[in-house]
């Protein structure tokens, strides 16, 4: 007899996917009301009109509303109050964006990559070895060579966790920490060797990067070309995941790997290769983040400890709220962007902590990642089960 074909699974019916976008919504109100709260009770001046609120309850309202207004006005002016902050966000966007994929990319093949960081950092190594090293080169010739060698490296470090994974049964998410380390301390071993160092000096910094080997820019404006290039990488990441082979397997090893297995496909060389992709792109957005000036004069950037950020690490969270998809990756990562562009804004004007934003970034992906709570508060988004109208009726009766 003829196999009977294993059911196609159908997709969320549509009611699913506007709860799961109003979800999302409410959890971004919460995670800026949250902030509210916070900026509030650590502003002393604020909080201590509260000790006679009930005497003067205008006096503590005011304030507080004066705080939380100031403070989000400039982050909404730091971020897209002008082209020149719509820029920047874009500037800030375009590594976490590229890092977000490759964490994306793993998460679909059922790894939790949180190596990012390590990843990046090597691309950012051999992305400003390459921008100091190789001079004369025309910016089309230097940049793609740039970004190519950090790609190199990137997957390189990407792949030895999928390696370790794959023949040792070694778990992603500790081999992946401890080569971040790794990377981190090689990071600041070669910033005092010749090989990086810049010539006369002592402290862990390389050579300034050649100005043909920095992300060409529009004259005036923090949009560059790195911002397209992330654009680019997102379009190829879905591509590879829905028109390939390679990325039906992923895809397909990341639902089940026994069933995959079964099927016939290679769960190890899957691994190998999944890691080794999203390696690629986290080292993509380190040679980002230091081939992408950081003036609008266009000043070329050095290698220095700090050059990478967090990028690896806000790359997770960009992962999680993009659902691992390429366009919630993109949507994702210009939200964190414009968090990043403006709140710098935000801490000068309304005087908030500067780790206000991250702590905001934070609450968005709790609440995101825990929609049940959302749910609790708002009991009208929850689905009725089949049949729960027939059982409540049978339990009366």
């Amino acid at each position: 007899m003829p196999a009977t074909p294993a059911p196609v699974p159908a997709r969320a019916p549509a009611s699913r996917r506007w709860v799961s976008l109003v979800v999302t919504l409410i959890s971004f109100v919460l995670a800026f009301v949250t902030g509210a709260i916070v900026m509030v009770v650590a502003d002393p001046e604020v909080l201590g009109k509260f000790a006679y609120f009930f005497n003067a309850p205008g006096d503590a309202l005011g304030a507080s509303w004066d705080k939380i207004s100031t403070a989000y006005s400039a982050l909404l002016r730091g971020s897209v109050g002008s082209w020149l902050a719509i820029t920047e966000t874009t500037a800030q966007a375009a590594p976490l964006i590229c890092a977000g994929l490759g964490v994306a990319l793993a998460f679909r093949a059922g790894l939790f990559n949180i190596g990012a960081q390590g990843q990046a950092i090597w691309g950012a190594i051999f992305g400003a070895w390459i921008g100091f090293t190789i001079k004369g080169l025309p910016w089309f010739i230097h940049i793609p060579i740039a970004l190519a060698l950090a790609m190199v490296f990137g997957a390189l470090w990407g792949a030895i966790a999928g390696f370790l994974k794959a023949k040792t049964g070694a778990h992603e998410v500790i081999v992946t920490i401890m080569l971040n380390y790794i990377a981190l301390y090689m990071l600041q071993f070669l910033l005092t060797t010749p090989m990086l160092q810049q010539p006369g000096r002592s402290d862990p910094i390389s050579s300034v990067v050649e100005f043909s080997a920095t992300m060409p820019r529009l004259a005036g404006t923090r949009l560059t070309l790195g911002f397209f290039i992330a654009l680019a990488a997102a379009v190829a990441v879905w591509w590879l995941l829905e028109r390939t082979t390679l990325g039906f397997r992923i895809r397909a090893v990341g639902l089940n790997p026994h069933a995959a297995a079964t099927a016939g496909m290679s769960v190890s060389r899957t691994t190998i290769v999944a890691m080794a992709i999203a390696g690629s792109l986290a080292g993509l957005a380190g040679a980002q983040a230091v081939l992408t000036p950081t003036l609008l004069t266009g000043f070329p950037t050095q290698l220095s400890l700090g050059i990478v950020g967090t990028v690896g690490f806000d790359a997770i969270t960009v992962a999680l709220l993009g659902r691992s998809r390429p366009l919630g990756v993109v949507l994702a990562g210009l939200l964190f962007g414009a968090l990043k562009a403006g709140g710098l804004t935000m801490a000068a004007e309304a005087q908030t902590p500067s780790d206000l934003t991250n702590l905001i970034q934070a609450l968005i992906v709790l609440f995101v990642a825990a929609p049940a709570f959302v749910l609790w508060l708002v009991p009208g988004l929850r689905e009725k089960r089949p049949g729960a109208d027939i059982t409540a009726k049978a339990a009366t009766a």
